[in-house]
């Protein structure tokens, strides 16, 4: 068992980093299949794009339900064990689509994604500060930015997996084609289409088994604040009067919110600005995650020039012009606008969780990143408000709401910057 007072020269264990890292790429795979998953229900059940958006409702919202029960569970346990939970509940999640396909059940399915992405809430309580604690702390920032260049790459992975055995499979029927279709009709061109959708998700819920096999059998690195005192009161009592840190938490809401939104509604932009199908669109969304990795090993280059607040603020200013483009204008400007969004996002989620957790370590450190993690409620409560804005006034006007969870992120930027001198 490791000395958690040693974290001035701990040395960051380069099997276990890997390892843990892994899981980054697993739950980017989860979160970006949902946002196909959108276009794809759309398209199958002939949905509007409020009622396509309880996906997002149904995933984040997990993640609000358990981030502060996998932060008990692996204070009780070990972070090892928090992985082994949150990659078995992930899986089992992914082998509940077989028999929501089989009942065509939209309810079904959000009860599939539900499951799946409490195991995603609970990886990601679990290895984010597992991470911040493997090594230094003067360079946890930085090696949480390089963890999480595996999760863009997992989206990239996602996205692939979405066109290849779930868009191509969507017939170009729209809702006014099927509405003219016989119910035996229908029927059969669904359930073939929602097989796709299942088939897709139960080949990850394989992999995930796998992977937990080999956790499981390999010795993980213990630090001794796991499994210590279980009062969480004091813990929540100091966290709150934190301003850094409770800033932070609300500046990740909106950040989850706005990553949601923007990735949503990029498959829907694209279809209406280029007038092409969903196959052809999720190339776009492609580009936009290639962006996002791209700029990810960019920005964590630049850290170690420039501050991270500075370089969260030059994002956001700049992500803010960019949605006032795509809020403005049309056709392809507007569609190299919203993958250029991407680019400015990559380094937002991690910037904003090591500035909020910046100093803390042990009781402090688990239950502040399940507050962070639960700020993921974010992407079930904006995306829905969107979805709304869209119905009503069009998918350009609806990247409103991303303007003003972009206006959020600048301002804890320039609170960052002011009041906490070791981030000027």
């Amino acid at each position: 068992m490791q000395d958690s007072s040693a974290t001035h020269t701990r040395k960051t264990p380069a099997a276990a980093f890997a390892l843990v890292s892994v899981l980054f790429l697993s739950w980017g795979v989860a979160n970006n299949m949902n946002d196909t998953l959108l276009a794809a229900f759309k398209r199958i059940m002939s949905m509007s794009d409020f009622q396509t958006s309880l996906v997002q409702f149904a995933f984040y919202g997990a993640y609000a339900c358990f981030a502060i029960p996998a932060a008990i569970f692996i204070k009780r346990f070990s972070y090892k064990a928090g992985i082994i939970l949150g990659l078995a509940l992930y899986a089992a999640g992914t082998m509940l689509f077989y028999p929501a396909g089989e009942a065509a059940s939209y309810a079904f399915f959000l009860f599939a994604i539900y499951v799946m992405a409490s195991g995603c809430a609970v990886l990601e309580t679990t290895a984010n500060p597992y991470i911040l604690a493997m090594g230094a702390p003067d360079n946890a920032t930085r090696r949480l930015n390089v963890a999480q260049t595996l999760n863009p790459i997992g989206a990239i992975t996602g996205i692939l997996l979405s066109r290849h055995f779930i868009l191509s499979e969507l017939n170009a029927a729209d809702a006014a084609d099927r509405a003219w279709m016989s119910a035996a009709a229908l029927s059969q061109l669904q359930h073939h289409e929602l097989n796709a959708v299942s088939g897709a998700y139960m080949l990850i819920g394989c992999i995930l088994i796998a992977l937990l096999v080999v956790i499981a059998s390999v010795r993980m690195p213990v630090f001794r604040e796991e499994g210590g005192s279980h009062r969480f009161g004091p813990v929540f009592r100091s966290l709150w009067q934190n301003r850094m840190y409770r800033y932070g938490v609300i500046a990740q809401f909106f950040y989850v919110g706005v990553q949601t939104c923007v990735w949503s509604f990029t498959i829907r932009l694209a279809m209406q600005e280029l007038d092409i199908l969903e196959k052809d669109a999720s190339l776009i969304f492609l580009y936009s995650i290639i962006a996002f990795t791209a700029f990810r090993f960019v920005f964590t280059w630049l850290m170690a020039y420039i501050q991270p607040a500075k370089l969260l603020l030059a994002a956001s200013l700049l992500a803010l012009v960019f949605t006032s483009i795509v809020i403005g204008a049309g056709g392809w400007l507007a569609v190299a606008a919203l993958i250029a969004i991407s680019g400015c996002m990559s380094l937002m989620f991690p910037t904003i969780y090591g500035i909020a957790l910046d100093g803390m370590a042990g009781d402090s450190a688990k239950i502040a990143a399940s507050g962070l993690i639960m700020a993921i409620l974010g992407g079930a409560l904006i995306t829905p408000l969107q979805a709304l804005v869209s119905d009503c006034f069009g998918i350009s006007r609806s990247f409103l709401i991303p303007a003003l969870c972009f206006t959020v992120i600048t301002v804890y930027s320039v609170y960052v910057l002011k009041f906490n001198p070791s981030h000027e």
